[in-house]
């Protein structure tokens, strides 16, 4: 099953009609008639809005899982909405420790500026 049939059998399955999809989704009927026919695909940005609207995953829309069910369990979700944090957020929530040492705010801002530096070397 493609992406397009999966949306469409999605919306179907609520009894709902491309009109209220679409304005649920903040699209034109035209762009969902279109997905649901399978001439054009949504980028990334529609396709999160369709799972979060019909309340499944990604991959089961992409068709790389039949499982409509969201896979990710909460403390995972969890922590993987934090796996980008701010250097603020990240001296604030962790404890970061060389040599069983705690590092100061000040050593910790120039750990996280030595790594992101190296990076830009590389």
């Amino acid at each position: 099953m493609n992406i397009g049939s999966r949306i469409a059998k999605l919306r179907e399955d609520r009894g709902w009609t491309q009109e209220q999809t679409s304005a649920s989704l903040g699209i034109s009927r035209a762009a969902l008639s279109h997905y649901e026919k399978n001439r054009r695909e949504p980028d990334s940005e529609t396709l999160l809005k369709f799972a979060n609207l019909f309340h499944v995953s990604v991959d089961y829309l992409v068709g790389r899982t039949n499982s409509p069910q969201m896979t990710l369990d909460e403390p995972i979700k969890e922590f993987v909405d934090q796996l980008e944090l701010s250097d603020e957020e990240l001296l604030d929530k962790y404890d970061l420790t060389i040599d069983g040492m705690k590092l100061s705010p000040e050593e910790a801002r120039r750990f996280i500026a030595f790594v992101r530096a190296e990076r830009m070397m590389k």
